[in-house]
């Protein structure tokens, strides 16, 4: 197990890559977003997120990033996620990573630095994930749906708009949205607004100016979004 931390004054653009080490990354300033195949996480203040062994995956960031990820071996134990997802990073939490950067990696079984990082694991084990997975289809069709949504979130066309511009018929794209990300089109459109309302409040934008640049009519529909997707309201969400 180690941990190291990095700083990017301009942020981070990491290509496509894999390691064999299970990575969990935790951003203290910034907004990291990790691309896999399976689709996009987009990680905000007080979250993490863990990319299993061997998974590629692509990891941007927007402004200023200081990140502290920690490495364990595959079979470190057992209760590791076997996909990428998002966690709640508790304050005791935080400053027991911060504490575990600071340790060299030549340190010995059952010293102080040890006992730091098993009282970590300990922790890992009972974090509460986060539902902050964008789906990626594969079909032709729906790639350049939801491509030119990720220019435009703010695009509220409808499922039979979309079918005359990519050729397709309405209930097929709904059939494939279904199939190949688990969501109907209205549920994954509203989770990739989601998913870029997060990563422009992280970065400090009004919650009404938010509200308007992923397509909401009010401050009060989106609020009513962010809450019955997550739980709480925004200000609470970036607060916990």
């Amino acid at each position: 197990m180690l941990a190291k931390a990095f700083y990017y004054p301009n942020g981070l653009n990491y290509p496509f890559h894999h390691h064999i080490p299970i990575q969990f990354l935790y951003a203290s300033q910034g907004v990291v977003k990790v691309t896999t195949e399976a689709g996009i996480w987009v990680v905000p203040n007080n979250r993490a997120v863990w990319i299993p062994s061997n998974i590629f995956h692509k990891i941007e960031a927007t402004g200023v990033l200081a990140m502290r990820n920690i490495y364990f071996k595959p079979n470190h134990f057992s209760k590791f996620p076997d996909q990428c997802c998002v966690v709640t990073v508790t304050p005791l939490l935080k400053e027991l990573i911060k504490h575990a950067t600071e340790i060299t990696p030549d340190y010995v079984e059952n010293s102080p630095e040890a006992r730091v990082m098993d009282v970590i694991v300990d922790n890992l084990k009972t974090l509460d994930t986060t539902p902050l997975l964008l789906p990626a289809p594969w079909d032709n069709r729906l790639l350049k749906i939801t491509n030119s949504f990720a220019e435009n979130p703010s695009d509220n066309r409808t499922l039979a708009s979309w079918g005359k511009v990519v050729g397709a018929s309405e209930r097929t794209l709904a059939r494939l949205f279904v199939k190949e990300t688990g969501m109907t089109f209205r549920q994954w459109r509203q989770q990739a607004k989601l998913i870029e309302a997060l990563s422009l409040l992280a970065q400090g934008m009004a919650v009404k100016e938010v509200a308007f640049d992923v397509g909401y009519e009010s401050v009060s529909a989106f609020i009513y979004m962010f809450r019955k997707s997550l739980g709480c309201t925004p200000g609470q969400f970036f607060n916990s």
